[in-house]
Order: structure tokens, then sequence, then C-alpha cells
């Protein structure tokens, strides 16, 4: 089997992987969907130990939770909220993006890429497929 990753605009796309799977680590997916579910937003720290907790035996650093979320926060895809607190300054994220919307995102910016670079081979491709 091919397995071809494709690395347009931060995004990884594993051929020999399914679903958001094929552009996401575990441990992001598990992220998205805790703030998938939490339409009011989250802490870095909600969002780490929730996701430790469905990792069966695996864990992920806070460090690897937040600089996810701050990616995922400058592409659009979360939105955020600087407030005070104890022990200073933290990020409370939530979806700027539902799942459906994000599946968008990544259909949109991966045709968007291969349309850019092979713009005929694509629209070959395409109209293959409407046949």
């Amino acid at each position: 089997m091919l397995v071809w990753l494709c690395r347009m605009d931060g995004i990884v796309y594993d051929t020999s992987r399914v679903g958001l799977e094929a552009v996401l680590r575990v441990w992001q997916l598990k992220a998205l969907q805790v703030l998938w579910s939490s339409p009011e937003g989250a802490k870095t720290f909600t969002v780490w130990e929730k996701v430790n907790q469905t990792l069966g035996g695996e864990t992920i650093s806070r460090a690897s939770i937040i600089n996810f979320l701050e990616a995922m926060r400058v592409t659009g895809v979360l939105s955020g909220v600087e407030e005070t607190g104890k022990g200073g300054y933290h990020w409370v994220y939530s979806p700027a993006l539902d799942e459906a919307g994000f599946r968008q995102f990544i259909a949109d910016t991966l045709l968007g890429r291969l349309m850019s670079e092979f713009p005929d081979e694509v629209k070959g491709a395409v109209e293959a497929l409407n046949r």
C-alpha cells in the first residue's frame, strides 16, 4: 500500500489512515472533541486532564496540548480568550468550527493547495469522479 504524507499549509495528510486521524494524532483529535463537547470553552488544564483520562495509560504533556490548541487558534479552528486568574494569565479555548466545519476546512485547504499546484490534474480527477 502506498502511504503518502501530504504536507500543505501545516496539514499533514497520511493516506494510510482514515477520517480525521489522517490529519490529526489521536490525542489531538481527543483535544478537539473535548472542545466540541464544551462550546462554552475550556482551559488548557481541563483539556489536558480530559485527554489523558481517555488515552488509557498513555499520556501527553500539557505543553503539547497548549501548543496544539494555540496552533488551532491561530489557524481559526478554535477561538480563545485570554483571562487572568490564579497564577497569572491563561487561555480559554472554544470551538470556532464544529466538527463538520473542521472537515470542510481540511477539504478546502487541501483542495485549494492542490488546485494551486496541479490545476489541470485536479480538474481531470474531479471530472473522472463525476462520470
